[in-house]
């Protein structure tokens, strides 16, 4: 759910409720578009986040450890100057807006008293923080708008704030629903259209709580009064401030959406219900900015892999063709063997020399001659092109060899960067990467040591039966799971001939259930490269018939003994 009216209600209250009263304490800007301010409110030390960012902008309190640079930007320092030590008035929602309005009473070096408003308008890319003196005019803002990008309206120090432009939509909380005045549109949109505050999908969860269709165009007064009276609920929980913060899950786990209170949209998703807004609003964009950091810091291993996989399939055709080259090469010493034995009826300075082929039976070689050598020197040019390409062939196989084997680590390595979750995951993919030679290892500064960096731990799962599953999440873990934790009779699963996760099913030594098989299985083919498939074949077999080959890369064994399960994954 959008932070809409209804949300950010429920977060102005809270902050009403927690920092009215209190004193504005340390100011950092960790971030271009991110602030967080220290705020002490009865005996206890908060910290205000408020964040412009355009795809998630927000306020909340925040428990996250945020960092200052070492040299604070200027909008800090404008902070810093106007609001530092001084005293929380007020927060305020104007008009059911997105948008936050902090009041703070400061001294000036001149020891009066001065009013100064924290605006934070939280419209996507449009976001902003802006600082204003008790007339209004803006003292600075995090974001400048001058006339160029806007002809609605500018955004500068000195300039006069002037709200956004509401575009003639009302305050759903100062006025009663007409359903004989909405647009001739779906019903949902056409109170999106009306109100302020309200998102498409709040309107179409007021709909569903009328059992209405969110698009349908003409209500029955019976309807319409159920729609009514649905609006007016919403209208007064949030006008009597009765919250129920709300979290929703997706089949895999992942955080899916945020609502005021239990939404029918979201069933049969898991909900969590959260303490604050707050704590809902952290954890959920964590999670978002977790994921948003590492695509980041990702995105130049992936594409250095990707690069080098092309560029190792192009020289797989290239070595493939110049092996084609190779294949006549027993042709060539037939012909120096024969020219050796009719030697005595070569006449000098020939062009060619037609002899009985005694390899083939009843067969007539004609054979190509260099009439400025002799019969024996143009025999010895056939025996050193047979060996020459001899020679080739069997270097070509050792790279053509090398080189599969460069392809299917580095398809491994992709498929570890799908599975990577955490910053210390794409650390160790880095670091293995430096160690087979593909990336260069990052130098030192001067007179510095190694900075530590924390180990990655392979995924841990439980069957339905109590057996512990864990799953490797880049080559180095593959390692450590298949030829140093598991024991021999624990069973080791892979999906067959796809890149994926080493997977081991820990059986306490006993004979593992299809229940349990299946589940490791499906593991197996969730981290593989295989995951938006189905029917996906993954091996399975005892850890003892498992064997790295001396020299093979990280994450590479053979085995054997094996069976094989077909399963669709599932998160």
């Amino acid at each position: 759910m959008p932070l809409d009216g209804a949300a950010l209600a429920g977060v102005v209250h809270e902050l009403e409720r927690l920092l009215v009263g209190g004193r504005v304490d340390k100011i950092i800007q960790p971030e271009a578009d991110e602030v967080v301010i220290g705020i002490r409110a009865g005996g206890v030390n908060h910290k205000l986040m408020l964040t412009a960012n355009a795809s998630a902008p927000r306020v909340h309190l925040s428990g996250a450890a945020k960092v200052a640079p070492l040299n604070a930007p200027l909008f800090c320092m404008v902070l810093r100057k106007h609001v530092s030590g001084g005293r929380v008035l007020a927060v305020r929602q104007p008009d059911f807006e997105r948008i936050i309005i902090f009041e703070i009473e400061n001294r000036t070096e001149m020891g009066d008293t001065a009013r100064k408003t924290l605006i934070i308008e939280m419209m996507g890319k449009h976001s902003n923080i802006i600082l204003t003196d008790h007339a209004g005019k803006v003292l600075d803002a995090i974001k400048h708008v001058p006339p160029s990008l806007s002809a609605v309206r500018t955004i500068l120090p000195n300039a006069m704030y002037e709200a956004p432009p509401n575009r003639g939509k009302e305050n759903p909380l100062q006025t009663k629903l007409d359903v004989n005045t909405l647009a001739q549109t779906g019903i949902a949109q056409a109170i999106f259209a009306k109100y302020n505050g309200i998102s498409p999908l709040f309107a179409a969860e007021i709909c569903a709580r009328a059992k209405i269709h969110p698009e349908a165009f003409k209500l029955s007064p019976e309807e319409g009064t159920q729609l009514t009276q649905k609006f007016d609920e919403a209208m007064e929980k949030i006008k009597n401030n009765t919250f129920e913060p709300h979290m929703y899950y997706s089949e895999t786990g992942k955080p899916l959406d945020f609502t005021p209170w239990p939404f029918l949209h979201y069933n049969p998703h898991r909900a969590e219900a959260c303490a604050s807004f707050s704590q809902m609003l952290e954890k959920f964009y964590e999670k978002r900015d977790t994921d948003y950091r590492l695509q980041q810091r990702t995105t130049d291993l992936r594409k250095l892999v990707n690069t080098l996989l092309e560029r190792a399939r192009k020289k797989a055709f290239t070595h493939e063709k110049s092996l084609a080259d190779t294949h006549n090469r027993d042709t060539l010493r037939i012909k120096g063997e024969l020219l050796t034995a009719f030697l005595h009826k070569i006449e000098r300075g020939a062009a060619s020399f037609t002899a009985e082929n005694f390899y083939e039976e009843n067969t007539m070689l004609e054979i190509a001659l260099d009439p400025t050598l002799t019969p024996s020197e143009n025999a010895q040019r056939y025996f050193r092109q047979y060996n020459k390409q001899k020679r080739a062939n069997a270097a070509l196989r050792a790279q053509i060899s090398q080189n599969n084997d460069d392809i299917a680590y580095l398809e491994s390595v992709s498929a570890a960067l799908q599975n990577a979750n955490a910053e210390e995951d794409i650390a160790e993919i880095r670091a293995e990467l430096a160690g087979q030679g593909f990336v260069k290892r990052r130098p030192l500064q001067s007179g510095k040591k190694q900075p530590k960096q924390r180990e990655s731990k392979p995924l841990h799962y439980t069957t339905p039966d109590g057996y512990d599953v864990y799953v490797g999440k880049n080559n180095t873990q593959n390692d450590q799971l298949t030829l140093r934790t598991a024991r021999a009779t624990d069973i080791w699963l892979h999906t067959k001939d796809i890149p994926g996760s080493h997977v081991i099913l820990l059986t306490r030594g006993d004979e593992p259930s299809e229940t349990a098989i299946l589940f490791a299985a499906n593991l197996a083919a969730y981290h593989s490269k295989a995951r938006e498939s189905s029917n996906v074949p993954v091996d399975y077999v005892a850890r003892k018939h498992v064997r790295k080959p001396a020299g093979a890369k990280p994450g590479y064994v053979i085995y054997d003994y094996h069976k094989t399960v077909y399963v669709t994954p599932e998160g």
